[in-house]
Protein backbone atom coordinates (compact mmCIF):
# COMPACT_ATOMS: atom_id res chain seq x y z
CA UNK A 1 0.00 0.00 0.00
CA UNK A 2 1.53 3.35 -0.98
CA UNK A 3 1.64 6.35 1.34
CA UNK A 4 -1.30 8.18 -0.27
CA UNK A 5 -3.55 5.17 0.19
CA UNK A 6 -2.36 4.78 3.78
CA UNK A 7 -3.22 8.40 4.49
CA UNK A 8 -6.74 7.86 3.11
CA UNK A 9 -7.06 4.68 5.14
CA UNK A 10 -6.01 6.56 8.28
CA UNK A 11 -8.79 9.09 7.82
CA UNK A 12 -11.36 6.34 7.23
CA UNK A 13 -10.12 4.46 10.29
CA UNK A 14 -10.43 7.54 12.48
CA UNK A 15 -14.04 8.02 11.30
CA UNK A 16 -14.89 4.42 12.14
CA UNK A 17 -13.30 4.73 15.60
CA UNK A 18 -15.22 7.92 16.27
CA UNK A 19 -18.51 6.08 15.75
CA UNK A 20 -17.61 2.77 17.42
CA UNK A 21 -16.11 4.19 20.60
CA UNK A 22 -18.84 6.61 21.62
CA UNK A 23 -20.66 5.58 24.78
CA UNK A 24 -23.95 7.02 26.06
CA UNK A 25 -23.08 10.26 27.84
CA UNK A 26 -24.67 10.43 31.27
CA UNK A 27 -25.01 13.79 33.00
CA UNK A 28 -23.32 13.96 36.36
CA UNK A 29 -25.60 13.85 39.37
CA UNK A 30 -22.80 14.44 41.84
CA UNK A 31 -19.89 16.72 42.49
CA UNK A 32 -19.54 20.45 42.77
CA UNK A 33 -20.13 22.41 39.56
CA UNK A 34 -17.64 25.00 40.68
CA UNK A 35 -14.91 22.54 39.71
CA UNK A 36 -13.42 22.68 43.19
CA UNK A 37 -13.64 20.02 45.89
CA UNK A 38 -12.00 18.87 49.10
CA UNK A 39 -10.08 16.09 47.34
CA UNK A 40 -7.61 18.45 45.69
CA UNK A 41 -4.13 17.73 47.04
CA UNK A 42 -0.91 19.69 46.69
CA UNK A 43 1.88 17.08 46.68
CA UNK A 44 5.40 17.62 47.87
CA UNK A 45 7.38 18.43 44.75
CA UNK A 46 9.90 15.67 44.20
CA UNK A 47 10.48 16.51 40.57
CA UNK A 48 13.07 18.46 38.68
CA UNK A 49 14.82 21.22 40.53
CA UNK A 50 13.07 24.57 40.17
CA UNK A 51 9.61 23.21 39.33
CA UNK A 52 6.77 24.32 41.57
CA UNK A 53 4.31 21.90 43.13
CA UNK A 54 1.00 21.32 41.35
CA UNK A 55 -2.35 20.02 42.59
CA UNK A 56 -4.03 16.73 41.73
CA UNK A 57 -7.44 15.18 42.41
CA UNK A 58 -8.43 11.62 43.35
CA UNK A 59 -11.52 10.57 41.36
CA UNK A 60 -11.74 7.08 42.85
CA UNK A 61 -10.61 5.44 39.60
CA UNK A 62 -9.93 1.67 39.66
CA UNK A 63 -6.29 2.20 38.67
CA UNK A 64 -5.77 4.84 41.36
CA UNK A 65 -4.61 7.35 38.74
CA UNK A 66 -4.44 10.90 40.10
CA UNK A 67 -5.20 13.68 37.62
CA UNK A 68 -3.76 17.19 37.68
CA UNK A 69 -6.19 20.00 38.44
CA UNK A 70 -4.76 22.25 35.70
CA UNK A 71 -3.34 21.96 32.20
CA UNK A 72 0.36 22.48 31.55
CA UNK A 73 0.91 26.21 31.25
CA UNK A 74 -2.23 27.06 33.28
CA UNK A 75 -2.58 28.15 36.90
CA UNK A 76 -6.34 27.64 37.35
CA UNK A 77 -8.65 24.75 36.33
CA UNK A 78 -10.42 26.91 33.75
CA UNK A 79 -7.27 28.29 32.11
CA UNK A 80 -6.46 26.66 28.78
CA UNK A 81 -2.67 26.61 29.16
CA UNK A 82 -0.08 25.92 26.47
CA UNK A 83 -0.35 24.04 23.19
CA UNK A 84 2.20 21.40 22.24
CA UNK A 85 2.92 19.28 19.21
CA UNK A 86 3.05 15.58 20.14
CA UNK A 87 6.56 14.82 21.43
CA UNK A 88 7.53 18.48 21.81
CA UNK A 89 7.89 20.21 25.17
CA UNK A 90 7.66 23.92 24.38
CA UNK A 91 4.82 25.97 22.86
CA UNK A 92 5.51 27.82 19.61
CA UNK A 93 3.87 30.18 17.15
CA UNK A 94 3.54 27.83 14.18
CA UNK A 95 2.34 24.22 14.28
CA UNK A 96 3.11 22.44 11.03
CA UNK A 97 5.30 19.65 9.68
CA UNK A 98 8.11 22.00 8.67
CA UNK A 99 8.61 23.07 12.28
CA UNK A 100 7.97 19.67 13.86
CA UNK A 101 10.85 18.25 15.90
CA UNK A 102 10.68 14.60 14.91
CA UNK A 103 9.65 14.53 11.30
CA UNK A 104 8.37 16.18 8.18
CA UNK A 105 5.84 15.66 5.39
CA UNK A 106 7.02 16.42 1.88
CA UNK A 107 5.72 15.46 -1.53
CA UNK A 108 3.05 13.17 -0.07
CA UNK A 109 5.67 11.36 2.02
CA UNK A 110 6.15 11.29 5.80
CA UNK A 111 9.70 11.40 7.16
CA UNK A 112 9.56 10.50 10.87
CA UNK A 113 12.86 10.54 12.77
CA UNK A 114 11.57 9.21 16.13
CA UNK A 115 8.51 7.22 17.25
CA UNK A 116 8.03 5.25 14.06
CA UNK A 117 6.67 1.72 13.67
CA UNK A 118 6.52 1.53 9.89
CA UNK A 119 9.41 2.10 7.49
CA UNK A 120 6.99 3.64 4.98
CA UNK A 121 6.65 6.60 7.39
CA UNK A 122 10.28 6.85 8.50
CA UNK A 123 13.01 8.99 7.00
CA UNK A 124 15.00 6.68 4.71
CA UNK A 125 13.10 3.72 6.15
CA UNK A 126 13.74 4.64 9.81
CA UNK A 127 11.97 2.51 12.45
CA UNK A 128 12.44 2.51 16.24
CA UNK A 129 9.11 0.92 17.30
CA UNK A 130 8.67 3.41 20.16
CA UNK A 131 4.95 3.83 20.88
CA UNK A 132 5.03 5.77 24.16
CA UNK A 133 6.64 9.16 24.76
CA UNK A 134 9.94 9.06 26.59
CA UNK A 135 10.34 11.45 29.57
CA UNK A 136 12.52 13.90 27.61
CA UNK A 137 9.71 14.26 25.04
CA UNK A 138 6.86 14.41 27.57
CA UNK A 139 5.56 17.98 27.98
CA UNK A 140 4.22 17.24 31.48
CA UNK A 141 7.49 15.76 32.78
CA UNK A 142 9.73 18.41 31.23
CA UNK A 143 7.60 21.36 32.37
CA UNK A 144 6.36 20.10 35.77
CA UNK A 145 9.04 17.67 36.91
CA UNK A 146 9.53 13.96 37.40
CA UNK A 147 6.37 13.55 39.51
CA UNK A 148 4.25 14.16 36.41
CA UNK A 149 3.73 12.69 32.95
CA UNK A 150 1.23 12.78 30.12
CA UNK A 151 -1.60 10.22 30.42
CA UNK A 152 -1.67 7.17 28.20
CA UNK A 153 -4.54 6.34 25.87
CA UNK A 154 -5.66 3.70 28.39
CA UNK A 155 -5.76 6.26 31.22
CA UNK A 156 -7.92 8.58 29.14
CA UNK A 157 -10.18 5.63 28.39
CA UNK A 158 -10.54 4.90 32.09
CA UNK A 159 -11.33 8.53 32.87
CA UNK A 160 -13.91 8.50 30.10
CA UNK A 161 -15.54 5.23 31.15
CA UNK A 162 -15.46 5.66 34.94
CA UNK A 163 -16.76 9.20 35.36
CA UNK A 164 -19.98 11.03 34.56
CA UNK A 165 -20.04 14.49 33.09
CA UNK A 166 -21.70 17.85 33.00
CA UNK A 167 -21.15 20.48 30.30
CA UNK A 168 -20.73 23.68 32.28
CA UNK A 169 -18.62 26.79 32.56
CA UNK A 170 -16.29 28.17 35.19
CA UNK A 171 -15.72 31.91 35.18
CA UNK A 172 -17.12 32.06 31.66
CA UNK A 173 -14.98 29.21 30.30
CA UNK A 174 -16.96 26.28 28.88
CA UNK A 175 -15.89 22.70 29.34
CA UNK A 176 -16.59 19.35 30.97
CA UNK A 177 -16.87 18.65 34.66
CA UNK A 178 -16.01 14.96 35.12
CA UNK A 179 -17.23 13.43 38.39
CA UNK A 180 -15.89 10.21 39.85
CA UNK A 181 -17.74 7.57 41.83
CA UNK A 182 -16.42 9.15 45.03
CA UNK A 183 -18.10 12.47 44.16
CA UNK A 184 -14.86 14.31 43.42
CA UNK A 185 -14.63 16.24 40.16
CA UNK A 186 -12.21 17.47 37.52
CA UNK A 187 -12.78 20.32 35.05
CA UNK A 188 -11.45 20.15 31.49
CA UNK A 189 -11.86 23.41 29.58
CA UNK A 190 -12.75 23.34 25.90
CA UNK A 191 -9.46 24.28 24.32
CA UNK A 192 -9.58 23.98 20.55
CA UNK A 193 -6.29 23.20 18.82
CA UNK A 194 -3.62 25.02 16.83
CA UNK A 195 -2.93 24.30 13.18
CA UNK A 196 -0.29 26.34 11.41
CA UNK A 197 -0.69 29.73 13.11
CA UNK A 198 -4.43 29.51 13.77
CA UNK A 199 -6.49 28.58 16.83
CA UNK A 200 -9.34 26.36 15.64
CA UNK A 201 -12.54 24.86 17.13
CA UNK A 202 -12.69 26.63 20.49
CA UNK A 203 -15.87 24.72 21.37
CA UNK A 204 -13.94 21.45 21.26
CA UNK A 205 -11.80 20.09 24.08
CA UNK A 206 -8.87 18.11 22.71
CA UNK A 207 -6.05 16.68 24.82
CA UNK A 208 -2.99 14.65 23.88
CA UNK A 209 -2.19 11.23 25.28
CA UNK A 210 1.38 9.92 25.38
CA UNK A 211 0.45 7.01 23.09
CA UNK A 212 1.41 6.78 19.43
CA UNK A 213 -0.95 5.26 16.86
CA UNK A 214 1.15 2.20 16.05
CA UNK A 215 -0.38 1.59 12.60
CA UNK A 216 -0.24 5.22 11.48
CA UNK A 217 2.79 6.61 13.35
CA UNK A 218 2.37 10.16 12.09
CA UNK A 219 -0.55 10.35 14.55
CA UNK A 220 -1.03 10.37 18.32
CA UNK A 221 -4.10 9.30 20.29
CA UNK A 222 -6.24 12.01 21.89
CA UNK A 223 -9.25 12.52 24.11
CA UNK A 224 -11.73 15.00 22.72
CA UNK A 225 -15.20 16.25 23.55
CA UNK A 226 -17.75 18.96 22.90
CA UNK A 227 -21.02 19.92 24.57
CA UNK A 228 -22.77 16.80 23.29
CA UNK A 229 -20.40 13.82 23.19
CA UNK A 230 -16.83 12.63 23.74
CA UNK A 231 -14.46 9.83 22.87
CA UNK A 232 -10.81 8.80 22.99
CA UNK A 233 -10.76 7.36 19.52
CA UNK A 234 -9.43 10.42 17.74
CA UNK A 235 -5.94 10.29 16.28
CA UNK A 236 -4.39 13.49 15.02
CA UNK A 237 -1.23 14.45 13.20
CA UNK A 238 1.62 14.89 15.64
CA UNK A 239 2.46 18.34 14.29
CA UNK A 240 -0.79 19.88 15.58
CA UNK A 241 -0.81 21.98 18.73
CA UNK A 242 -2.96 20.43 21.47
CA UNK A 243 -3.33 20.69 25.24
CA UNK A 244 -1.70 18.49 27.91
CA UNK A 245 -3.39 17.49 31.20
CA UNK A 246 -0.83 15.59 33.36
CA UNK A 247 -1.25 12.70 35.75
CA UNK A 248 0.65 12.38 39.02
CA UNK A 249 3.23 9.63 39.48
CA UNK A 250 2.75 8.12 42.93
CA UNK A 251 6.04 7.36 44.70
Amino acid sequence: MNKTLKAIAAIMLMMVFAVSCNKPDNPSNGGDNSGQNDSIVEPNNGGNSGNEAHDYVDLGLPSGTLWAVCNVGADTPESVGDYFAWGETSPKDLYDWKSYKYGNWTFEQFEMTKYCTDSCYGLDGFVDNLTLLEPDDDAATVNWGDDWRMPTKEEWEELYQKTTWTWTDINGVKGRLLTGTNGNSLFLPATGFRLDGELICLGLGIYWSSTLHSHFPERGWSYHFDWESSHVCGTYERSRGQIVRPVYIKK
